[in-house]
């Protein structure tokens, strides 16, 4: 499908633009930077780069509000100690930009409910919660809000996990629908997948992916983890009784799983890696080495940017009038198409 274009001057630019965001929620993980982060860093000098922690996404489930105003913080850290430079590319927080709820709004009442019925993550999220447990009516809708995300930048490119595919999708669904009913306002986006390294999964259950939210955490590698514990725990992964190294997720998880690891650590194809080694024990030790040194300047740079927290707090708030200033001119294009009076 081709992508529509808007007719607001704001998207007649020279190159791509490519949007992504992060809930700061857990710990950022090894799969994080190697599915995303390290991807975003790329994405920055090739692209108009624009980058969200999306706070809003988070109240989704109950959150401590201190806890969330610090990993919110942390996140936006961890981002700029993985490479992200505000002088080449946006990063804010979502809810500093107040346009993501409104044009959210008109995203719901653009979507239906047998859309949002279908999306895999909510069905999944509702069906596995306790019958007492309270489960927010957010879950449902959030899709829309992500679509607004999305479509407020005229992203071109959207980096995305396979387990976003789907709401990316919709996105592309209610950018079309609108667009027919109302005239050219959104961008469609497409989705931008990563080949290496898209789907690390955890070291002790190898046929679920690493996760923030992780009921494993000796499967899971936080990005700012002490290197002993990165080594301890990638020697201890799940592996099989067999004795050949060679890559194949389907009959071996656990090993496909280092190789993989390891392969986007260096650059090198998993498969390739495979050759050279006649030993688990081998692999696990070149690819601890690998993740710790890895790592090593993202948690140099990570301690830097803690120590002087005002820093951060600038950036993001420089970061959000960037994103005003790209986010209002379209909210008011979408209002006036659907008939709202101008404020």
């Amino acid at each position: 499908m081709a992508g529509c274009r808007a007719s607001v001057d704001l998207y007649d630019r020279p190159v791509a633009r490519v949007f992504s965001g992060i809930q700061p929620t857990g710990d950022l993980h090894l799969g994080n930077y190697l599915g995303a982060l390290r991807q975003f860093t790329r994405d920055q000098h090739d692209h108009d780069a624009v980058f969200c922690i999306v706070d809003l996404h988070a109240l989704t489930v109950p959150q401590d509000p201190h806890e969330l105003g610090r990993r919110t913080l942390d996140t936006a850290r961890v981002h700029l100690a993985a490479g992200l430079d505000p002088s080449v590319c946006t990063l804010f927080v979502q809810s500093h930009v107040h346009e993501h709820a409104e044009l959210s709004w008109l995203m719901e009442c653009t979507a239906s409910v047998g859309e949002l019925r279908r999306m895999t993550q909510f069905k999944e999220k509702a069906d596995k919660a306790p019958e007492q447990e309270f489960v927010a009516a957010a879950l449902f809708t959030y899709p829309a809000l992500m679509a607004a995300d999305i479509l407020l930048y005229g992203a071109d490119r959207v980096p995305v996990g396979a387990d976003q595919r789907q709401h990316l999708e919709l996105a592309r669904d209610l950018a079309v629908r609108f667009n027919h009913r109302f005239g050219d306002t959104f961008v469609v986006p497409a989705a931008a997948v990563p080949t290496v390294g898209a789907r690390i999964m955890d070291l002790q259950r190898p046929t679920e992916k690493m996760s923030k939210s992780s009921v494993s955490p000796q499967g899971t590698v936080g990005l700012l983890e002490d290197p002993a514990s990165i080594t301890r725990k990638i020697r201890r992964a799940v592996t099989d009784t067999e004795v050949e190294v060679r890559y194949d997720p389907e009959a071996k998880p656990g090993v496909s799983n280092l190789l993989t690891i390891l392969g986007a650590a260096v650059g090198e194809d998993p498969a390739q890696l495979a050759r050279r080694y006649q030993q688990y024990g081998e692999l696990k030790v070149d690819c601890a080495e690998a993740v710790v040194a890895l790592l090593e300047p993202i948690q140099a740079r990570y301690a830097e940017l803690a120590a002087e927290p005002s820093r951060t707090a600038a950036i993001l708030a420089e970061g959000a009038a960037k994103a005003r200033a790209v986010a209002a001119p379209v909210l008011e294009q979408a209002r006036a198409a659907v008939g709202l009076l101008p404020r």
